[in-house]
């Protein structure tokens, strides 16, 4: 569920543009932005094109509209899982590769968002992968600065070694249904944050 849709109040009818950013958020992360047509969108969502382009003035800003929303979710999700741990910065981490780890045998996963957007546009202008860059980078500062408040002794190699277990993670939960490598997240990072204090 969307946060537009989370704010919605359950008596009033969503409005169109709330529909279609559901509708869009749930199509584009199953099959990929590129896989679905703008028709596709205003029929599940059950509205018109004009209404789509009275919100949005391109299928581009719809996907860029996707990322600003997927990017907001996935902090909110990443606050949620750490500020139980605020002030050990190990167990922040800990319960969030844990968290990720969980989400992997969720039917139908399909990774990061994030990381497929930016896979699916290499043309580095195109607003989805900006934003989806931009999500990346402050991913990796955040575990960087996590890592150095641990006291790893090369917090920036911890941190990077710690994003690139998460990322591998995305990627092999989508090839491996529920039995893979990503069963193992939780524990190869505690491995490798033991290894770095």
């Amino acid at each position: 569920m969307t946060a537009a849709a989370k704010v919605t109040d359950p008596g009033k009818p969503r409005r169109a543009v709330d529909r279609i950013r559901e509708t869009a958020r749930d199509l584009f992360y199953r099959r990929g932005i590129r896989d679905v047509g703008v028709e596709e969108i205003v029929t599940t969502a059950g509205v018109t094109k004009p209404s789509l382009y009275r919100a949005f003035a391109s299928k581009d800003e719809l996907a860029a509209a996707y990322i600003r929303d997927y990017d907001r979710e996935f902090w909110d999700r990443f606050e949620a899982v750490t500020a139980p741990h605020a002030g050990d910065p190990k167990a922040q981490v800990l319960a969030w590769v844990q968290a990720i780890e969980d989400r992997t045998r969720v039917s139908r996963y399909r990774g990061c968002g994030m990381t497929n957007a930016a896979v699916e546009y290499p043309d580095r202008d195109h607003p989805a992968r900006r934003l989806s860059v931009e999500n990346k980078k402050e991913y990796r500062r955040r575990l960087r600065a996590l890592a150095r408040d641990m006291g790893a002794r090369n917090p920036d190699l911890l941190g990077d070694g710690l994003l690139l277990l998460i990322e591998g993670t995305y990627a092999s939960a989508q090839l491996f249904e529920g039995d893979g490598p990503a069963v193992h997240l939780a524990a190869a990072a505690a491995a490798l944050i033991d290894a770095s204090l």
